[in-house]
């Protein structure tokens, strides 16, 4: 193993377990800027982690030291809206919530997600459709659940199969989450008093209509 002192031309990021001083990028710029060096330091740590609780998985998607290296700099690149604190936590989430390695897509959701988290689709499509009523003043686990059952339709989502209204969930939530992954953040339920009137259901002519409107605009 090269020594802490040798400058690594392969990659823009340590291997695991170096300190990030050690390491410079191939434009020599990595010790002057702290904040890239941080977020590299917090990428070693990541993959630490994740070696250690995907071994099998981990040794299988990074088998040698150049797989490795690049990996760490697409994840460095993907990753560089969020501080090492939210990177190294989202990596915590992915090890307490799943039993896969998690893919970069899946560490953008787990890094956006904030405490609360992002949860998978179909979780998140099961707590719309169990949430008490009003849906507004239900605990959410994210705000981007109750936004995605508002678009699908409470009553919809609550008359219809699994078969049919998951995928019309499915694609409201998967717009919503990634205009949370662009930064953006959405806004609470407003809560309602018990004296507001949640609304008339949908008739089932309407509700018929309504889903093939859906299926229209999503090409079902």
């Amino acid at each position: 193993m090269a020594s802490s002192n040798t400058p690594t031309t392969t990659t823009s990021v340590p291997a695991t377990g170096q300190s990030s001083t050690s390491s410079r990028t191939q434009t020599g710029s990595g010790d002057a800027n702290p904040q890239l060096s941080e977020r590299k330091r917090a990428l070693n740590e990541v993959f630490g982690l994740l070696k250690l609780s995907y071994h099998n998985q981990f040794n299988a998607a990074f088998p040698d030291t150049e797989t490795l290296h690049l990996a760490k700099r697409l994840w460095l690149e993907s990753l560089e809206a969020f501080t090492p604190e939210q990177i190294v936590a989202g990596a915590k989430r992915a090890i307490k919530q799943s039993e896969y390695l998690p893919t970069v897509h899946k560490m953008l959701q787990l890094c956006a997600a904030g405490d609360n988290g992002l949860p998978e689709a179909r979780a998140a499509y099961r707590e719309a459709c169990n949430a008490p009523s009003p849906k507004a003043n239900y605990n959410w686990s994210h705000p981007a659940v109750y936004h995605a059952g508002r678009e699908a339709n409470w009553f919809f989502l609550a008359n219809n199969a699994e078969s049919v209204a998951y995928p019309v969930f499915a694609e409201h939530y998967r717009k919503i989450c990634a205009r949370v992954l662009e930064g953006e953040k959405l806004p609470a339920p407003e809560q309602l008093r018990l004296e507001d009137n949640p609304g008339k259901p949908l008739s089932k002519e309407e509700n018929a209509e309504k889903l093939a409107a859906l299926r229209a605009e999503l090409d079902l």
